[in-house]
């Protein structure tokens, strides 16, 4: 039988639902109940038609309670030890928390960001780090600087940091990473800019990384941005590749131009003592002299004074003496050896080598040579040498 004939089947697909009726609401409602009830313990209906168990308005009023258990518990957080809670309700900053165990509204109401105020941050400009076993890989753009003498410099720098304040950290700066490089970048060149080049890559290191951690520190904290600097370290500070070579240079020859200037101190601080103490001793020298002659002279002089009252008081013998006493200092010096034979005979033999040999040598005085007064020195042969001789013998002027 064919479905558009009658007494067919009822459901016509182009007719619709046929002749049935909608669902009835209320009926709909207890179905609903019933599930309820049915999942929290509840019974279906008994025999008479009405429901047992749990009534359905007390089931849902435990449904919400235990929802809004789950929704308050959800607020507890725990702030570990070096980091901070910072609360917020609908945005606006409500309060810091410290380490341990905290509460705050559930979300949407509030919500707590955990910020890590121990933990130390660093950037990095002018350079960029693979790993501890890679080198450094410069970034021209942010490396080369122009110096106060219109040099070109590299300088790579890196910066550690850390948060003082949890609140100014994430409140008042969208971006403080980049807000801090910006920073770094700025001051750096402000600070080498106003050095010359010799005084970035030599003497002035030490002093250029103090001026610039000042600087970066004062302008972080004018934006309250709730960063503390801990160190600024100059990774390198290097002339650009195309001039190092020259660079080097010149760095050699002045350590050679150093080198020869130290060896020449040297050799002054060796010399100039010495020849200070010799001008001090030839000083010494002849001013003992001076006062050598001095005291000779005025001895002479005094000795003098005294022969010339003798000699008033008896010429004649005073004359002989004078005149014994010079033959005898004139003889002294010379080899002549004199012997006085009278009453001997002529075969008379005496050893004069062996004489003249232990006859003392008289030692001039010590005075320097070409001084003034130095005595008179005859021109006396070395015993090595051969020495004339000559023997005088008496003889009886009355008698021959």
């Amino acid at each position: 039988m064919s479905w558009n004939e009658p007494g067919g089947d009822k459901k016509d697909p182009w007719s619709g639902r046929g002749d049935q009726n909608p669902p009835d609401l209320d009926e709909a409602i207890r179905s609903l109940q019933e599930k309820l009830g049915g999942f929290f313990g509840g019974g279906g209906q008994g025999a008479d038609g009405r429901s047992s168990g749990v009534p359905p308005l007390k089931s849902l009023g435990f449904l919400v309670v235990g929802a809004a258990v789950l929704w308050g518990l959800s607020g507890f957080y725990i702030v570990d030890e070096g980091t901070h809670g910072v609360e917020t309700r609908f945005g606006k900053y409500v309060g810091t928390t410290q380490a341990g165990l905290n509460w705050h509204l559930p979300a949407p109401i509030e919500r707590a960001d955990i910020v890590d105020v121990k933990q130390q941050r660093y950037i990095e400009v002018g350079y960029r780090s693979g790993g501890r076993e890679q080198a450094l890989g410069s970034v021209p753009k942010e490396a080369l600087m122009l110096t106060k003498d219109e040099n070109i410099v590299d300088v790579r720098l890196a910066v550690q940091y850390q948060v003082k304040d949890a609140k100014d950290f994430i409140f008042n700066i969208a971006n403080p990473a980049a807000t801090l490089k910006q920073v770094t970048e700025s001051a750096q060149r402000g600070v080498v800019g106003s050095s010359t080049m010799d005084f970035v890559l030599t003497e002035g290191r030490s002093e250029i990384v103090a001026q610039i951690r000042k600087e970066i520190q004062d302008v972080v904290d004018s934006y309250k941005s709730g960063i503390q600097i801990t160190s600024v370290n100059l990774q390198d500070a290097q002339p650009p590749e195309q001039v190092q070579n020259a660079f080097e240079d010149a760095i050699k020859a002045r350590e050679d131009e150093q080198r020869l200037i130290n060896e020449a101190e040297a050799y002054s601080n060796d010399v100039v003592p010495k020849a200070r103490g010799a001008a001090a001793r030839k000083l010494q020298e002849a001013e003992g002299y001076k006062e050598q002659v001095i005291a000779r002279a005025e001895g002479e002089s005094s000795r003098f004074s005294k022969l010339l009252a003798e000699y008033a008081k008896a010429p004649d013998v005073t004359r002989k003496r004078l005149y014994i006493e010079s033959i005898e200092s004139v003889l002294a010096e010379t080899n002549t050896v004199m012997v006085d034979v009278k009453g001997g005979n002529n075969m008379l033999y005496l050893p004069l080598d062996k004489m003249i040999q232990h006859q003392p040598t008289p030692q001039p005085a010590n005075v320097p040579q070409g001084a003034v007064g130095q005595p008179y020195q005859t021109g006396i042969e070395p015993q090595s040498q051969s020495v004339g001789r000559t023997s005088t013998r008496g003889r009886d002027t009355r008698g021959r």
